[in-house]
């Protein structure tokens, strides 16, 4: 997340790019110190990851004084889901996001899904995250770079729907697009994961004119499910 693109970034200087569009992450907050999260709020990251995408935005910052470049650098909060056609999706090994482990207990991939942590002050117990689907971050994307391509200022905004969903819901929300039973198994909470993340996306609305449109859960997991049960599962049938 940092040596590639600093050389990638003085090619673009070399050639004369002036805007740089960046994934960033809600992991440069680290624990947040208040919900839902703006873009003023500390950032404290408490992992590599989060620490190495706050770098590059301090890059890309200093490249902004030196030599004019604009950036974007859109802080994803739970990026969920596949493409809305079903054939293009997430397929890591190992796989950590919670969607398609979900979905990959139902299908029998792995035994169980462990959820971490039930006593949460949350709703029901467990942690809730902001998820945002792929087809949103992409049109993100499209109004960060039309922005500065026609003389917008470096901007850093969160991408998020501002919509809490738990780890319960994400759960039940596969059971009814499936209409399979996940098996689960509860455990103790893991250290640093913080109860809740929640975006506050007023400042994209504002500057990008971007608002997420895909808000309900359900439209994730089926986007995603459709991926599964499809090419996805095509390619270990065939």
């Amino acid at each position: 997340n940092t040596a590639e693109p600093l050389t990638l970034l003085e090619v673009m200087q070399a050639n004369g790019c002036k805007a740089f569009v960046f994934s960033s992450t809600c992991a440069t907050y680290g624990v947040p110190e208040s919900i839902p999260i703006s873009e003023s709020n500390p950032q404290n990251p408490i992992n590599p990851y989060g620490r190495s995408k706050l770098m590059l935005e301090w890059v890309l910052a200093d490249c902004d004084r030196a030599w004019g470049l604009k950036s974007a650098c859109l802080r994803y909060f739970n990026a969920s889901g596949c493409s809305e056609d079903g054939l293009i999706g997430e397929d890591h090994n190992p796989e950590t996001h919670l969607i398609p482990r979900v979905l990959m207990a139902v299908t029998g991939e792995i035994s169980h899904v462990d959820v971490f942590g039930t006593d949460y002050p949350t709703p029901d117990g467990t942690g809730v995250r902001d998820y945002i689907h792929v087809a949103d971050l992409a049109s993100a994307h499209a109004k960060a770079i039309d922005h500065l391509t026609s003389g917008g200022d470096s901007v850093r905004c969160n991408l998020g729907t501002g919509v809490g969903v738990s780890v319960n819901e994400i759960i039940s929300a596969v059971e009814e697009v499936t209409g399979k039973k996940v098996p689960v198994q509860y455990g103790p909470r893991r250290a640093g994961d913080p109860p809740q993340l929640l975006a506050d996306p007023r400042l994209a609305k504002e500057v990008l004119g971007w608002v997420a449109e895909h808000r309900d859960v359900r439209d994730m997991v089926r986007s995603a499910w459709a991926w599964m049960d499809g090419p996805r599962k095509g390619r270990f049938t065939s």
